[in-house]
């Protein structure tokens, strides 16, 4: 990396500027040169910009070619300027949805021309700081953002017709066992539907009824009376976490068979490495790379044998080929994958119906809890 980024600098390929609006990311690009007989001879660095490309070169490569635009990169990493380090730095995020938009930034500074610049090209009006955004209310406090849909159930309640009725202490009966043919056709089968899918826009502030909800929809094609009440078992589910923060959470029926439960889990450690690995990347778009490894935790000792074990067992012969992706991102210690009891697998809760204290300790695990607690 050093030499490639001396050559840089004696060719004078850049000048170093405060960030304008559009900056394109510095990537580092790493490869082995082999000789003429496959062997390895060196190790070889490229910084190039996202989305171009470089061509290898004895010592570095500059493809020559005029244009008229001024490109500006963000200065690559572990070579950024002592002197003028936050050139390029600010960060502005914006999420749209049809015409509504919220605006992050960095500074006041950079929102304030960012609003400027939207103003003068589209008719928007300024809400202020967020409050209220797709049906969930956004309190803020010093050291939390506070996310409520609290508005968004009550009306939910308010359509099934059910405000009279009485709280239960867990979302789903543990020992419920119903099948598709349980009980009588249900009168309104558009009606079930209907709130099927306002729940499951409920879950994005409320995972721990995720498992609840997800047994609701099962059952959407051909909804019975007893849908309405208890539900079937789940079969898999995984959480993601950021620190301290959920990120992302699924549950789901597997959509191949398995063999055994090891093979099962197996195939549920794939799904969340893949899910951490879009996640890293997600973070990585936004400037926000993670330096540390992905930790899975798995309640199967089996499982989590068999993710770090290069051995083609007979037993598994059958899985598809890449499955086994995680076996390379536990051999670089990318992704270790890790035993965790069953008493204390948080992702239980988005699979099955659990005792209350269980199911209580869960829920404080996936940080939801009432208003109270962060508003005063």
């Amino acid at each position: 990396m050093l030499d490639e980024y001396d050559a840089l600098i004696g060719n004078k390929t850049w000048d170093l500027v405060p960030r304008p609006h559009d900056v394109i990311r510095s990537l580092w690009i790493f490869k082995h040169k082999k000789r003429s007989d496959g062997s390895f001879e060196r190790y070889k660095t490229r910084l190039v910009g996202d989305g171009a490309s470089q061509q290898p070169d004895v010592k570095n490569t500059f493809l020559h070619g005029k244009i008229d635009e001024t490109v500006y990169m963000y200065q690559p990493l572990s070579f950024r300027s002592s002197q003028f380090p936050d050139h390029g730095e600010q960060v502005a995020y914006i999420l749209l949805y049809v015409d509504d938009i919220i605006l992050a930034t960095s500074s006041d500074a950079l929102r304030t021309s960012i609003m400027h610049h939207l103003h003068s090209e589209f008719s928007m009006k300024d809400l202020g700081p967020l409050s209220y955004f797709l049906g969930m209310s956004v309190t803020s406090t010093s050291q939390h953002i506070f996310l409520s849909q609290r508005k968004y159930a009550k009306e939910i309640i308010e359509k099934a017709g059910i405000s009279s009725c009485k709280s239960s202490t867990t979302h789903v009966d543990s020992n419920a066992k119903l099948s598709v043919s349980s009980g009588n056709p249900y009168h309104n089968p558009t009606e079930y539907r209907s709130l099927a899918s306002a729940l499951q826009y409920l879950t994005l502030t409320r995972p721990d009824i995720f498992y609840a909800i997800q047994q609701v929809c099962l059952f959407m094609h051909d909804p019975r009376t007893q849908h309405m009440n208890a539900y079937s078992e789940s079969t898999s589910g995984y959480c993601v976490y950021l620190g301290d923060n959920i990120i992302s959470w699924s549950t789901k029926r597997q959509a191949t068979f398995s063999w055994s439960s090891v093979e099962a889990k197996y195939l549920r450690v794939a799904n969340v490495v893949s899910e951490s690995c879009w996640i890293r990347n997600i973070l990585l778009e936004l400037h926000f790379p993670i330096s540390t490894a992905t930790i899975v935790y798995c309640d199967n000792v089996s499982a989590v044998y068999l993710a770090g074990n290069p051995v083609h067992h007979q037993r598994t012969k059958h899985i598809e080929m890449d499955i086994h992706f995680i076996r390379k991102k536990v051999s670089r210690c990318q992704v270790p994958v890790t035993h965790i009891p069953s008493r204390s697998q948080i992702a239980d809760i988005f699979t099955k119906g659990l005792p209350l204290k269980l199911f209580e300790d869960f829920r404080s695990s996936l940080n939801v809890h009432p208003p109270s607690i962060f508003v005063h």
